[in-house]
């Protein structure tokens, strides 16, 4: 990694940040590469291999969120509108979007072939996405990059699938918007731990 960050060092330092700029630390290709590790070495329940990655740099990244733009211009009310293209001109600024698809068809084929755990599949299928998420935002992170993530579909969907030739099966579940870093993000704020969201038993004193 550029900056030798630990695992821990870098999940620590993951940030939602909005203020973000074109610039990129590193190159295209060391992207790529980050993104196919990812895609490559996150697990997925019974190795269902679900997710399916699409990553939009530069000019590609910018039409994105030019089609976000144009699908929210027609159903958010017109005086509401300005603080919506503001918000999506601060994605737009950014050096890249990597969106977060599954694809139903292993999960229906393990729902097949298990149908004991059948129920289970669909919400195991958003673990397998989450966790993608989280080791590509951490990844990146630990590149130097900024990013936030986004929860525009479905209502880009169709449109984004249209324009890059994907597969209209499957299943926009994030957006995950990356580039330089503009600004900083506010304190973080912490929930007590111990006996509230963390247990341990049997641990030495």
């Amino acid at each position: 990694m550029a900056n030798q960050k630990t695992f821990m060092e870098a999940v620590k330092e993951r940030r939602t940040i909005y203020q973000l700029n074109n610039k990129a630390p590193i190159s295209d290709k060391q992207i790529t590469d980050i993104v196919k590790d990812a895609v490559l070495h996150v697990p997925s329940s019974f190795n269902s291999q679900s997710a399916r990655l699409v990553v939009l740099l530069k000019k590609e990244h910018e039409t994105f969120w030019d089609f976000v733009a144009e699908v929210l211009k027609a159903i958010v009310p017109a005086e509401q509108f300005g603080s919506t293209q503001d918000k999506l001109n601060g994605f737009r600024a950014a050096y890249g979007t990597i969106l977060f698809f599954e694809d139903p068809k292993p999960v229906q084929d393990l729902q097949n072939a298990f149908p004991m755990y059948a129920h289970h599949f669909p919400g195991w299928s958003e673990h397998t996405s989450a966790m993608h998420q989280f080791a590509l935002w951490v990844a990146l992170e630990a590149e130097g990059f900024g990013a936030n993530l986004q929860h525009y579909n479905p209502i880009i969907d169709q449109k984004a699938q249209e324009h890059w030739n994907i597969p209209t099966n499957w299943k926009l579940r994030a957006q995950l918007v990356f580039g330089g870093r503009a600004g900083e993000p506010g304190e973080k704020q912490f929930k007590p731990v111990e006996g509230e969201r963390l247990f341990v038993y049997g641990a030495d004193a």
